[in-house]
C-alpha cells in the first residue's frame, strides 16, 4: 500500500520531531500494510518553510536510516504547500516540490477559509502543466459550510485527497459526514494518512480503506488504491464526473 501524505521527516515541521519518532512512524506504517510513503512536510504555512532541495536531501537521509534498521519502507519526496500568491514564481525558482517530481502539487488551504485568489492560482498551476491536489478539504471550515465551492474547484480541474482518519470519524461526526459526501459526489480522488505521529495523529489507513470497501464497494476501494500508485508514477488518476453536494433538508415538525 502507498501512503501519499505524511509528516515522517524528523525535525522539519509538526510531524516527527526526532529520528526515533520517524522510526516509530515507519514501524506503524509497515504494520498498516504500507510499503511506500511520501514525505510531505509543510511549506509556507506561516510556521514552517521546507524547500525542495532540503526535502530531497532529508528524504535520502531518512531512507538510509530505515535501511540501517532493516525497515522495509521506501520514502519518496513531496511537499504540502499552503496556498499563497507566489506559488508560480517559486515553482519556476525550483522551491516547490511536486509529489515524487510528478505533475501533482499538494495544496493546503488555511483551516478556516479558502483564499479569494484560489481559483486563479489553481488555474495558473494547470496552465504550467501541473495538477493541483487539494489536501484534506473535509477539514476546511469554509468548504464545510459551502460544499458547492469544492464542486467548482474540482469541476475546473483540481483533484483532492481526504484524510484516512476523517473517513473513520477521528475528527468528529461533521467532518466524517462531509468526507463521505465528498466520496459519494466524486469530489475526492485519494485517501492518505496525513500522519504526524503514532499517538494523536496516526495512520488509520487500513481502517479507512476497509470502510470504503464496505460502504462503496470493491470498485471504489480499488480506485483509491490505484490512484495512489498512479500519483507517484506521474500518470493520470481515475476520476469520475463530479456532482454538487446537496444539503439535506431539515425535517419540520408541526401540529396537524
Amino acid at each position: 500500500m502507498i501512503d501519499v501524505h505524511s509528516h515522517i521527516l524528523p525535525g522539519v515541521d509538526d510531524g516527527a520531531q526526532s529520528e526515533a519518532d520517524s522510526i516509530a512512524m515507519a514501524k506503524a506504517a509497515i504494520e498498516e500494510g504500507i510499503d511506500t510513503i511520501v514525505a510531505t512536510p509543510h511549506h509556507k504555512n506561516l510556521r514552517y518553510d521546507n524547500y525542495r532541495e532540503d526535502i530531497v536531501k532529508n528524504v535520502s537521509i531518512l531512507n538510509e536510516l530505515l535501511e540501517a534498521h532493516n525497515l522495509p519502507l521506501t520514502v519518496l519526496p513531496g511537499q504540502e504547500v499552503r496556498m499563497y500568491g507566489e506559488i508560480l514564481e517559486d515553482l519556476e525558482k525550483g522551491e516547490i516540490l511536486p509529489i515524487n517530481d510528478s505533475k501533482y502539487i499538494f495544496i493546503e488551504f488555511p483551516s478556516d477559509s479558502v483564499p479569494q485568489y484560489t481559483e486563479q492560482i489553481l488555474y495558473d498551476i494547470q496552465l504550467e502543466g501541473y495538477t493541483p491536489v487539494i489536501v484534506h478539504p473535509e477539514r476546511n471550515r469554509e468548504l464545510l459550510q459551502n460544499p458547492n465551492k469544492m464542486y467548482q474547484l474540482i469541476r475546473k480541474g483540481a483533484l483532492s485527497q481526504v484524510t484516512a482518519a476523517s473517513v473513520v470519524g477521528k475528527f468528529g461526526k461533521k467532518i466524517e459526514q462531509f468526507t463521505h459526501q465528498l466520496i459519494e459526489a466524486n469530489l475526492t480522488h485519494l485517501i492518505a494518512s496525513d500522519a504526524h505521529n503514532t499517538t494523536t495523529r496516526g495512520f488509520h489507513v487500513r481502517d479507512a480503506f476497509e470502510t470504503v470497501k464496505k460502504m462503496y464497494g470493491v470498485e471504489t476501494y480499488y480506485m483509491f488504491l490505484e490512484n495512489s500508485q498512479l500519483l507517484i508514477e506521474n500518470m493520470n488518476l481515475n476520476r469520475f464526473e463530479p456532482s454538487p453536494i446537496r444539503k439535506k433538508k431539515k425535517k419540520r415538525f408541526g401540529l396537524f
